[in-house]
């Protein structure tokens, strides 16, 4: 029997949370196994459309045969693209015509507040993990690669092998929580001066001695999620779709973010209450907070003890939801 690709985490919390219209314009920007854009295509009628985004063009073999769905192979840092490249297919009628001086002229081409929805699951595929030769797991021996779009040039290896023991101790303390980073990233640079490190067995052997045995598998998967994170700079482009969201999103629209880590869930729930990557709270003349998002849930939602129990994946989750003003 086949390993799924991904089984979706809170997926009826996240579909019940962005309030799907029949007639709406909606993108899943993760779309990996499909789970989510199945389940939102479920609740379109004929007149709805959902773009699905992924760099991953192993996704493309769960792609949907379904007029409404559109797949687009790309990272969803380049949403606002896209959203722009696809508004005709997607909104045939988008464009509305406006009144000056007696004359009608076209709706300014960059107005591409089109979308009723958009869906972002950050959590990295059971495929990824499952796949030796993509090297995301330390459970299995296979290059050090982790790309996640595979046209992409920078590997993992190129950064165990090419950084400085600095940058190296500052992505693991960074993206992996780990308080011992600079001795692992010391360890790293003293072995690749003897010979490279290539391969997921050879850093997992190199750095298994540095974690406690009570902990070995916890600190390593915490190893590979920063490198993981380093090679496909998965804040910035994360930074980057927030922002290309708030263009795209219409006055109601809402967004739904699941998170796995707490410098992704700290980012979107700063960028949700004020509007801004800075997490800078405006207020306007009479002290009341400017944003321009309203916070669905003010409470994160987590997954109950009964999904976790059928999908232990699903134990780190975190959706939040917020709706655009």
């Amino acid at each position: 029997m086949n390993e799924p690709y991904h089984i979706p985490a809170l997926l009826h919390e996240t579909i019940e949370g962005l309030q799907i219209r029949e007639d709406g314009i909606y993108a899943d920007v993760t779309f990996g196994g499909g789970g989510h854009s199945r389940a939102i295509l479920a609740k379109l009628g004929e007149k709805g459309r959902l773009l699905s985004f992924d760099q991953d063009m192993d996704a493309y073999q769960n792609r949907i045969e379904d007029e409404k769905w559109q797949f687009v192979h790309s990272n969803f840092r380049y949403l606002k693209h896209f959203v722009r490249y696809y508004k005709d297919c997607v909104t045939p009628a988008f464009i509305p015509s406006h009144k000056d001086d007696g004359r009608e002229k076209a709706a300014d081409e960059d107005d591409i507040a089109v979308m009723d929805g958009i869906l972002a699951d950050l959590g990295v595929s059971f495929h990824h993990f499952d796949a030796a030769e993509r090297g995301f797991s330390f459970r299995f021996e296979g290059p050090l690669d982790m790309r996640m779009n595979r046209t992409a040039t920078k590997t993992a290896a190129d950064i165990i092998n090419g950084y400085s023991e600095e940058d190296i101790a500052n992505i693991f303390y960074l993206y992996g929580e780990l308080r011992n980073s600079r001795q692992i990233a010391k360890v790293i640079v003293r072995q690749r001066e003897k010979s490279p490190i290539g391969t997921t067995e050879q850093l997992a052997e190199l750095l298994s001695p540095l974690c406690g045995r009570d902990r070995e598998k916890k600190d390593l998967a915490r190893v590979f999620q920063a490198l993981r994170m380093e090679v496909n700079d998965e804040i910035s482009a994360l930074s980057e779709m927030l922002c290309a969201a708030k263009e795209v999103l219409k006055p109601g629209g809402r967004m739904a973010v699941l998170t796995y880590h707490s410098l992704e869930d700290r980012l979107v729930k700063n960028f949700f209450r004020s509007g801004n990557l800075q997490g800078v709270i405006e207020k306007d003349f009479y002290g009341n907070t400017v944003s321009p998002f309203r916070l669905v849930n003010n409470k994160v939602i987590t997954a109950s003890a009964e999904e976790v129990e059928r999908n232990p994946r699903a134990r780190s989750a975190k959706l939040r939801i917020a709706e655009k003003i």
